[in-house]
């Protein structure tokens, strides 16, 4: 029963039995109501003017398309939603640009239910939550390049530069095809690059066809 105090929640997943499971966790929470589910980028906006949640709990890899994408927009909804991002994407990069984005929160899938349930507390009481083996890494992370790609990025760009496939990048970086999947769609919006072209002239102006 919906109450003052309950979180009026949206998952954005692509995978449905993700969102089950989800759902079947947050509701165990008597603070927890999940009001809605969408597992498109396109329809996540939509989602939520339907449902006006007070949270987002969204995943970055929606499809083939970036998740963080939708960040901004969701931010300039009436109610003005708090987004956590729950993902399985462990690199610092992901979590500095989704926070820089504007999100509240960056937690791994991998984490146990109870921190789930503390990092929605900590975000819906206003602050922001980031998974600590991740807040360590960052600080230990060296400052971008004047690019401002983070260093994986780099290294998918030069990749993709010089032809190799999403599953050669995988491969190669030892890192999962969807990992590379959501970087090559977060250089594409960074960038501007819609064309393999326009990718290659990028990666020739950071210098990054001289490396080997």
């Amino acid at each position: 029963m919906e109450s003052e105090n309950t979180w009026r929640i949206v998952l954005a997943d692509d995978h449905s039995m993700v969102r089950t499971g989800l759902r079947a966790l947050l509701e165990a929470d008597p603070r927890c109501l999940v009001v809605g589910e969408c597992g498109d980028l396109a329809k996540v906006a939509g989602t939520v003017l339907d449902t006006h949640p007070d949270l987002v709990v969204l995943d970055i890899a929606l499809g083939r398309q970036n998740g963080l994408d939708a960040v901004p927009t969701l931010l300039a909804l009436p109610g003005e939603p708090r987004i956590l991002v729950l993902t399985m994407h462990d690199d610092p990069g992901f979590a500095r640009e989704a926070l820089g984005r504007g999100a509240h929160g960056y937690l791994l899938k991998d984490a146990a239910a109870a921190e789930l349930i503390r990092a929605i507390e900590i975000v819906m009481a206003g602050d922001v939550y980031l998974q600590p083996q991740l807040g360590a890494q960052l600080m230990r992370h060296t400052p971008e390049p004047a690019d401002g790609l983070s260093e994986r990025e780099r290294e998918v760009l030069r990749l993709l530069a010089r032809g190799h496939t999403n599953a050669e990048i995988a491969h190669e970086l030892f890192i999962s095809l969807r990992t590379v999947e959501a970087h090559r769609a977060a250089l594409r919006a960074r960038l501007g690059a819609h064309h393999r072209s326009e990718l290659v002239d990028a990666a020739r102006r950071f210098g990054l066809l001289d490396q080997r």
